[in-house]
């Protein structure tokens, strides 16, 4: 079996995120950069995909050169090889086209990816995929079991979760529980060194249409000033609340 691993390069949650002057892109400046959270508990279901099976992991990133390191990782996490398709990722649309190019060729039997990225959070990514290839999706998926030329998902859904059986080759958006947080991989030295003599391939992005463009962006006002009242003057709170917060 043949698995795809779609994989964003997103800043750390600990970053502190800025804009460019004009507000028009993001400040990388001082940027830690990591493989997207929800991104390797899919890696990380496709890992042991390939230990229980026998299948082949491919991680797949849309992306320039500076996010090489973040693919590096993926492969010391235990993938085959990896692919960057060279480009900036502009859009959903875009970045999901690409993908599909690169399913299409390589004859994937599985595509897994998180169900969003942490810094955008569109999660409109993997559907698109599994309609540009006309396959079928599972999204917000915590459980996964492949057997032969099915899969067993199982996802959550308002009120409880739905197990639901789909043929391959099909896309699976996964989340928090895809696999327990303490099985995700922590590369050893051994997966690091291993990961330097596995193949990277470079391949130059196709003529993607963009269908979203970012005019500008704008950082969360600072917190307001905090006002504290004294746990035995509840007329005094229950008046800014009123009055000032206007809650009630």
């Amino acid at each position: 079996m043949k698995i795809l691993v779609c994989i964003s390069s997103v800043p750390d949650t600990t970053s502190k995120i800025n804009f460019t002057a004009d507000k028009t892109a993001l400040d990388k400046t001082g940027i830690q950069w990591v493989i997207n959270p929800l991104d390797e508990f899919a890696l990380t279901k496709a890992v042991k995909l390939q230990e229980t099976q026998g299948a082949t992991v491919t991680v797949l990133n849309i992306g320039e050169a500076t996010t090489e390191p973040v693919i590096r990782k993926a492969l010391a996490i235990g993938a085959s090889e990896g692919i960057r398709v060279n480009t900036e990722p502009k859009d959903s649309f875009s970045v999901a086209t690409e993908i599909a190019n690169v399913a299409k060729a390589g004859g994937y039997e599985l595509i897994l990816c998180g169900k969003e990225s942490i810094d955008y959070n569109g999660g409109a990514v993997p559907g698109m995929v599994a309609q540009i290839l006309n396959q079928p999706f599972v999204n917000a998926c915590v459980g996964l079991e492949v057997n032969g030329a099915e899969a067993t998902a199982i996802r959550e859904i308002e009120g409880g979760k739905e197990t639901i059986s789909v043929k391959l080759p099909a896309v699976i958006a996964g989340q928090k529980g895809l696999v327990d947080e303490k099985d995700l991989i922590i590369p050893n030295m051994r997966g690091i060194m291993s990961a330097r003599t596995k193949p990277l391939h470079l391949q130059e992005a196709t003529a993607s249409d963009v269908k979203v463009q970012g005019v500008s962006y704008d950082a969360v006002p600072p917190r307001a000033s905090v006002k504290m009242v004294s746990p035995d003057n509840l007329d005094e709170l229950v008046r800014l609340l009123h009055e000032e917060a206007k809650v009630i």
